[in-house]
């Protein structure tokens, strides 16, 4: 009757630390979610404030065109920067030179010492 008694306790132990477990998860996994809706947006609207101050309207934002820009301009400079960076890479030749190593002699890798060792 012992031992039916000593597996019931045991049993019963697995069960407690099976829910407890189970609660911590759940609790730990909502109270991501309640951070992750409320207090994560209301962070992020405070920061904003802090920083940069309330948006600007659309009407607020002046569209200025600059007349002297034009399409020439912009290519101008492309090409210029696109020379520039093309002259940053190295001319290399192309010719590759392979050697063949010779091979030295090697215990570690000699075929002897894998073979069985036989005992008479």
């Amino acid at each position: 009757m012992t031992h039916i008694l000593l597996y019931t306790d045991k049993l019963s132990e697995g069960y407690v630390i099976l829910f407890t477990g189970l609660v911590i998860v759940f609790c730990g996994l909502l109270l991501l979610t309640i951070f992750f809706k409320f207090g994560l947006p209301f962070m992020l609207y405070v920061y904003k404030i802090i920083t940069k101050g309330p948006d600007k309207k659309v009407a607020e934002i002046s569209s200025k065109v600059n007349e002297e820009f034009t399409g020439e301009v912009a290519a101008a400079i492309s090409t210029a920067i696109y020379m520039y960076l093309d002259e940053q890479h190295d001319n290399e030749n192309a010719i590759l030179t392979i050697k063949q190593a010779r091979k030295l002699y090697s215990p570690w890798s000699s075929k002897i010492y894998g073979a069985y060792n036989k005992r008479l």
